[in-house]
């Protein structure tokens, strides 16, 4: 009979490593990795991963799975980079794997959270997967400078020194205040992202374990069917050796039906299951 592998069952953790491993062996190699035409790569990966596995799974199967896992891998660190570039400009996140996965939830088009980091430890210093950091972006003060000697400047205005009536414009919000109230709105749409993460992964749950509630009913009401099923053959079984007629058979017939009647008769009346090996009963109780 086929495994659950052999018929493209799902992928288990250690398959997944596996193909990574075999992955950034093989396309990586100093030597031959560049050189390689595509079919050849997947091929040695293939034979790679069969022995680090243990796994049976065609190349094709092989090849299938990395474009999924690639694509995460991708995801995860497109997030990453967003969550490194997000703390360095000064929000007041500090978790930065919170971010990550508030960013890769965002991302869409996929599964919600990241899960396959021991994939990602394995590929994370392959050119593809690399993080370049980026830093914060530069705000130049937008404060013109003056080289001019002259006094006609509103600082050395006389208005300015003797007239304390005259209202002044309000003072412009700071960088870092306005930095806080950045941080305090994206921390916001994190904790409500979060929630909301947290409200599927309850929903799954529950509905995955009514799936599991309604399959062990199911379970259980075919196999109560299956041996009532049993117990009614046995039954009818059982009558037709009763009122089996052996007048016109020849003795060796007859004491073999004798016998099974003996077992059925036992069975009934003393609920004994085993062979026939007694003699309690005569032809004429029959």
């Amino acid at each position: 009979m086929a495994s659950s592998i052999e018929v493209g069952g799902s992928w288990s953790t250690n398959e997944d490593i596996a193909l990574c491993q075999s992955w950034v062996n093989i396309s990586h190699d100093p030597i031959t990795g560049n050189e390689m035409k595509f079919h050849h790569m997947w091929s040695k990966i293939h034979g790679e991963f069969c022995q680090r596995s243990g796994s049976i799974r065609t190349e094709m199967a092989l090849s299938s799975r990395w474009k999924l896992l690639n694509k995460e891998l991708g995801k995860w660190r497109n997030a990453l980079t967003k969550a490194k570039a997000n703390i360095q400009s000064g929000q007041n996140l500090t978790d930065e794997m919170v971010q990550a996965q508030m960013w890769f939830g965002a991302m869409g088009q996929g599964k919600k959270s990241f899960v396959h980091f021991q994939c990602w430890e394995i590929v994370k210093d392959c050119s593809r997967f690399k993080i370049i950091p980026t830093g914060p972006p530069v705000v130049m003060n937008e404060t013109p400078l003056h080289d001019s000697t002259s006094t006609d400047s509103p600082l050395d205005s006389p208005m300015e020194t003797e007239s304390p009536f005259v209202p002044r414009p309000p003072r412009p919000i700071g960088r870092k205040a306005a930095k806080a109230k950045r941080g305090a709105t994206s921390s916001n749409d994190c904790v409500q992202l979060l929630e909301q993460i947290a409200k599927s992964a309850t929903l799954r749950i529950e509905r995955d374990l009514k799936r599991d509630e309604m399959d062990k009913a199911r379970e259980e009401a075919f196999a109560l069917q299956q041996q009532m099923a049993q117990e009614k053959d046995i039954e009818d079984r059982e009558m037709k050796i009763m009122a089996m007629d052996t007048s016109h058979i020849s003795p060796e017939t007859k004491a073999y039906w004798k016998v099974r009647r003996r077992d059925v008769m036992r069975k009934k009346l003393f609920n004994d299951d085993g062979p026939s090996n007694t003699d309690w009963l005569n032809d004429e109780n029959h």
